[in-house]
């Protein structure tokens, strides 16, 4: 499982015109899966997505993860951050989930999210999404578990 992290002031996520989730101060998750991915992947990924330590403390300092900051969480699944793009100039998916598969671990990630975080947003898997946000900093991470 791979997660692109992004530090935000907001973010919104819309289908069809119709904003979906929506979040203020906190963290924009882009979610891939990768076909391999289950339980042991998603307890990890969760515990560095509300706690990597991106979040300033009171020095200024990058030391509070997303729980500890009072952050908000935006969970968008994004199956082309699995891509393998070392060669040539088409990106291969080899080890990306099926969609059942890829839906199943997105929305057991997303219930685990929410007994966490109860106000966590998500988008609508497999839709065709408009994401829009203020990235804060830019402070950016790719995390893979």
């Amino acid at each position: 499982m791979k997660a692109l992290i992004q530090r935000v002031t907001q973010a919104s996520v819309t289908v069809d015109n119709h904003t979906i989730g929506q979040i203020g101060p906190g963290l924009l998750a882009l979610i891939g899966v990768e076909k391999e991915d289950g339980d042991a992947q998603i307890e990890k990924m969760l515990h560095k997505l509300l706690n990597y330590r991106i979040f300033s403390d009171d020095n200024g300092k990058m030391n509070l993860g997303l729980e500890a900051s009072g952050g908000e969480l935006l969970l968008v699944s994004q199956f082309t951050l699995v891509a393998d793009t070392a060669k040539g100039l088409r990106p291969g998916f080899s080890q990306g989930a099926s969609p059942e598969h890829g839906r199943t671990i997105f929305d057991r990630l997303l219930d685990a999210a929410r007994q966490r975080l109860p106000a966590t947003q998500s988008g609508q898997f497999g839709a065709d999404m408009q994401i829009a946000l203020v990235n804060d900093g830019p402070v950016t991470f790719m995390l893979e578990v």
